[in-house]
């Protein structure tokens, strides 16, 4: 009665321990098992024979299928999943940048830089290196640009 008694404390000491821990590091879920130990525990403090029959897997897996899915609908609300941030070369177009490597006409070489992210390009024109542009349509990887003419002229 004694070994029983003390495995069930042991479980409820483990439990809170690895609460504590998930409370540090959130979002590794150890909080299914330590909720799953607490409970396991505390029906054996209830009744020290019991910790040792059959039913405590029976109890195991009662407690551990519901929180796990409340855990992952609480890690959820906390950090939804972000959609993944790619771009597209068509959600370009209309966007301004600027020009980093030459733009030569028939040709992928040049380079613009358009938000943060780095575009092959071509042109109807020579363009050189720092001018503003802007994206007049997307051709597969690359896109093609055109120079911002000031409005004055």
């Amino acid at each position: 009665m004694a070994l029983e008694s003390t495995f069930a404390l042991a479980f409820v000491i483990l439990g809170i321990i690895l609460l504590l821990v998930e409370a540090v590091t959130p979002g590794s879920f150890i909080i299914v098992p330590a909720t799953v130990l607490i409970v396991l525990g505390i029906f054996g403090l209830i009744n020290s024979d019991w910790l040792f029959t059959w039913w405590a897997p029976i109890i195991a897996v009662i407690v551990m299928v519901p929180m796990t899915y409340a855990a992952f609908k609480f890690y959820q609300l906390l950090a939804p999943p972000a959609p993944p941030e790619t771009t597209v070369g068509t959600s370009l177009i209309g966007k301004t940048g600027i020009v980093i490597t030459r733009v030569v006409p028939g040709n992928i070489t040049g380079k613009v830089r358009i938000a943060n992210d780095t575009w092959s390009s071509t042109s109807d024109d020579v363009i050189p290196e720092g001018t503003k542009v802007l994206v007049v349509r997307s051709e597969g990887v690359h896109v093609f640009v055109e120079p911002i003419r000031n409005q004055g002229q």
